[in-house]
This record gives structure tokens, sequence and C-alpha cells, in this order.
């Protein structure tokens, strides 16, 4: 589920001049632009989220992706995630890079940046120290259903008090980046999670080692987990966040970044921030809601499946598939995103709103390139994928979250796109749309999902709240797109759609290639891992091949864009 600012009064121009500037070189600079920046940024996020998967293996083997150890982990390590959404990002989103971007050219920029920081600095830490404090509330919260045992809530407990001081470090790690996005700097920001995960090997690697690996099903008797598990397992997950977060120190002190403690509220823009904010908190905590009751039902799914003995997806699993359902979104969407909102942001202070039509018919246009290829590779790898992305996992735990896997993969066309124009909801300042708007998604999520559980078994509810999650996706964009082109007085719509319909066409095809040979070569949760590497390799090439080709069949331009930075680099060096 996706989450999500008075436009300026500037009269802008036709809904026709939504499309490229008429200037030819105008144009390929700001296309230039994106291409390097984004692909500096991918770099980096292509590395961490390589580690990241191997660490997401290791994990597996420690609890396994079924099991009361494994659910109760992922409930404690997920807390984080969750409140710092909750307290931090919200307020983050909608108001750190309008502000930075102000600060900066002010007149003075050093102080107002400076208080700023301190503020937001102070905030994090006395919230998460509340957060730790109350753990056995927020875990119980989460382990409503009396399917988790006594024994069970009190583990998810313990994982929760090491585990929450990850907030501060998510705050931390969010609060440097965006200050190097605002000078210009993205791949610091890309590479950093790489020490999170080197961090994460180190310790998983030697737990496996210490205590050995889990079971097919995961591990369901508490009686022989140990307290030394426990620490050695979810202190390695915190101090992999606190190294995340510190290693962006370096990078702006390159920049010439200086940050220093100073207190004070008055010349720093919160004021004006302020009709944003409450707005934006609220729409954060209508999202929590919604994923309180998803937690909720995936746990009682999982206990339910440990009380008839049987490896039923639970919220781990569900975690797991979607760290697999994030990866495209993360190692090229994302990148978009952080590339364009800088100066997308900056174009709605100076009140241009030609450059918002620009860059966002530019940047939904190259996101769309990438999130239908990914979601129909999504549906059609999910076994052969998961098999290969996470050899640790069982048979029965492939089974288990490839399902829930390809009930997700419908949201991934949306989910680029409603990332990027809901943060131009944050640019503009308009926190009253984005709580509206997500009052319907989360509304819309909870009651699908609720109707599924009615009517569906337990085996049965997590590949249900894959597709709520989608559902609320795709009802988010149309909400978003649609008010937001009010804003623009216009979107480039026509375009726009014109390349997703060929782009969905194009898909459609290498859909059809790619299940001729996964079937052909008879992949399944059985396989043996370098099958499953064999067949996604084989049918992934074939369907990125075919999808390639008939986007330039069809003309395409975008995909010339998309590809004309590594185009470049392959020919410099050869």
């Amino acid at each position: 589920m996706t989450v999500d600012p008075p436009a300026p009064n500037a009269a802008g121009p036709s809904p026709d001049d939504a499309g490229p500037p008429p200037q030819p070189a105008t144009s390929g600079a700001r296309r230039s632009s994106l291409g390097r920046g984004s692909l500096a940024m991918s770099l980096g996020t292509t590395a961490s989220r390589a580690s990241g998967l191997v660490r997401t293996m290791l994990l597996v083997a420690c609890v396994g992706a079924t099991g009361t150890v494994a659910d109760a982990f992922d409930i404690g390590n997920k807390l984080p995630n969750i409140l710092f959404a909750l307290i931090s990002a919200g307020v983050l989103q909608s108001v750190l890079v309008p502000q930075i971007l102000k600060s900066m050219q002010a007149t003075n920029a050093r102080e107002r940046l400076d208080k700023l920081l301190t503020i937001t600095g102070l905030g994090l830490l006395s919230g998460t120290i509340v957060l730790v404090a109350c753990a056995p509330v927020v875990v119980h919260l989460f382990t409503l259903s009396g399917a988790w045992t006594p024994e069970a809530r009190e583990l998810a407990t313990v994982f929760a008090y090491w585990c929450l001081p990850q907030v501060f470090f998510y705050g931390l790690y969010t609060l440097l980046g965006q200050v190097l996005s605002a000078h210009g700097r993205f791949a610091a920001y890309g590479w950093a999670p790489v020490a999170n995960n080197v961090v994460s090997l180190i310790g998983f690697g030697i737990f496996l080692v210490v205590f050995g690996s889990a079971p097919a099903n995961g591990i369901t008797d508490l009686s022989e987990w140990t307290t030394a598990q426990s620490t050695l397992l979810a202190g390695t997950a915190t101090l992999g966040i606190a190294a995340q977060s510190l290693l962006l120190v370096w990078p702006l002190r390159r920049a010439g970044f200086r940050w220093g403690f100073r207190l004070g509220l008055r010349g720093i823009g919160l004021r004006s921030a302020g009709k944003v904010v409450g707005w934006t908190i609220g729409a954060v905590a209508l999202e929590q809601l919604g994923v309180l009751y998803l937690t909720n039902v995936l746990g009682a799914a999982g206990q339910a499946g440990v009380e008839a003995g049987e490896a039923v997806a639970g919220n781990a699993a569900y975690t797991n598939a979607m760290t697999i359902y994030l990866l495209p979104h993360s190692l090229v969407v994302v990148s978009i995103v952080t590339v364009l909102f800088p100066r997308m942001s900056a174009a709605v202070t100076s009140g241009d709103l030609p450059a918002v039509r620009r860059d966002m018919s530019l940047g939904l246009r190259s996101a769309g390139i990438f999130s239908v290829f990914s979601a129909t590779a999504l549906v059609v790898l999910a076994h052969p994928l998961v098999k290969t992305l996470v050899p640790t996992a069982s048979e029965v735990a492939v089974e288990a979250i490839a399902p829930v896997l390809q009930a997700m993969a419908v949201g991934c066309i949306a989910l680029g796109a409603t990332v990027l124009v809901r943060r131009m909801y944050f640019a503009f300042e308009d926190g009253r749309s984005v709580f509206v708007i997500q009052v319907i998604a989360t509304v819309s999520m909870v009651v699908a999902l609720w109707a599924a559980v009615s009517v569906l078994p337990a085996q049965s509810w997590a590949i249900a709240a894959g597709g709520a999650f989608a559902l609320s996706t795709w009802i988010s964009l149309l909400l978003r797109v649609r008010g937001m082109s009010r804003k623009l007085q216009g979107m480039d719509g026509p375009r726009i759609l014109g390349m997703y319909g060929r782009a969905a066409a194009s898909a459609l095809l290498a859909a059809g290639v790619g299940w001729l040979l996964v079937h052909l070569l008879d992949a399944s949760a059985s396989s043996s891992w370098p099958w499953a590497v064999l067949v996604t390799a084989t049918a992934g090439i074939a369907m990125g091949l075919t999808y390639l080709g008939m986007l330039k069949l069809l003309r395409v331009r975008e995909v010339d864009d998309a590809l004309a930075p590594i185009v470049r680099r392959v020919r410099r060096r050869s």
C-alpha cells in the first residue's frame, strides 16, 4: 500500500504546452541530466539490492520463511519501518526537501539549514526513546489474533526492543540523504545501504555458524530458542541500519557541508510547512492502520498454519515477496524519482508549471518503460525467480511466497507512477489532498482484504493481502493523477497513455514467450537452484529481448532515452 502541498499563484500556459520544450537542445539536456543522475544512483541501488538479496537469503537460512520465529522477527524488525513512516517519514517527505531547497537559496542558508536539521534530529531521537519504552504495547497491537501464543508474542517483543532504535538511524539516513540530493549528489544515497547489508551478512553468517540453519518449515518450537540467538539476530539488524546512516557523513563533508548544532524555530519556514504536516501525518497514520490490519491478518494465517502443522504464508513470507516485488522499483524507478523531484520541487517554488509538466511527463514515461515489463516478468517468472533469489528457501516456502508475489505484481505498473505523483503533492504543500486520497486507498485495501478473509481459507490470506495491496496502489494512482492534472492544467495525458499502451502490448507478447519457456523447461518449486537460475535467465532474457524489440518496432522513443546513458558508457569503454 502506498502513502502518500496550494499551487503557486501563477497562470500556466494551455495544456498543449505540456509536451517537451520546443528547443531540441534544452530537451536533450534535460533528458541527459536525468539519465546521468538516475544511472549514478541506480548503480549504487543495484549494489545495495544485490547484497540485500544475499542478506535475505542468509536470514531465511537462519529462521526460515514460515514459522513462529520468522513471523515474530518479521514483526519486530518491521516495526521501525512502520513507526518511522508514522512519526517521521511523512513529515520529512512533505517538509524537508522543499525547506532544504528554500534554505539553500536564502541569504542565511547555513543558519536555516542547521536549525532545520537540528530540530528534526532531536525530534527523531526523542520519538525513538518513547517508542522503545512502548515496545510491548506496540507489539501487542500487531499480534491481536488469538493464534499468537504468549511465548510467541514475548519473542516478538524482545526483537522489537532490539530493532526499534533503527527508527532514529532511518531518520538520520533520510536527513543526510536529502541534503546530499539537494547538492546534486545521488550516488552515495544509493550506495549507503550496502554497508547495512555487509554488517548483516557478517552477523547472520556468524549466526549460521554458531546455531545452524532453520528446518524446512521454519522454527515453531520456542523451547530451544535462546536469548543469545535473539540478541545476535536483532542486534545485527540494528547495527546495519546505524552503519548505513553514518556512512553518509563522509560524502557530505566532501561536498563541503558542515552540520552545526543550532537550536531555534524562527526563520526556517516551518510556519508555511505546518500547513501540510498535519494532513501528511494523518495520511501516514491511515496507511499504517491499514498495515496494522494487514499484519494481523498475515500473522493469524501464519500461526494458524503452525497450529495445523503446515507451512502457511504469514507475514514473513509476505515480506519476502514484497522484497522481490520492490526490486525493479528500487533499482530504476526510485532513482528516476529521486533525480527528478528536487528540480521539480524547485520549479514549483518558482512557479514554472511548464517545467513541472515536462518533468512529470518524462518521469512517468521513463518509469513506465521499466514498470510494465517488471510487472509482466514478476507474474510469469514468480516460481523460478523466488527460488533463484532466495535459494535457502525450502520447496514449501517457495510455494508460499510465489503466489503472493504474483498477486502483488498487478500493482507494479501503478507503483512507480503513484510515487512520483505523490511527492509532487508535497512540493505543492497540498496535504489535504494527500489525506483524502489515502482515506480512500486504505479503506479499499481493508475492505477488499476483509472480504477475502471472510470467504477464503487461511492458506490464501497472504495472496489476498497481495491483491488488496495492488488494488489500493491503482486506486491511489488514479486519484492522484486526477488531482495533479488539475494543478498542472494538464499532464501530457495522450502522450503518456500512448506510451503505456504500446508498452503493455509489447509486454503481452513477451509474457507469452516467457510462459512458454517456463513450461517447456518445467520450472517448479522443487527445481534445484542451478535449474531455477537457468530457467529465470533464459525466460527473462527472451522476454526482455521480445519486449525491447516490440518497443522499437512500435517506435517507443522513450526506450532509446532510457538506454542512452548505458550505451554511451559502453561505447566509451570499447
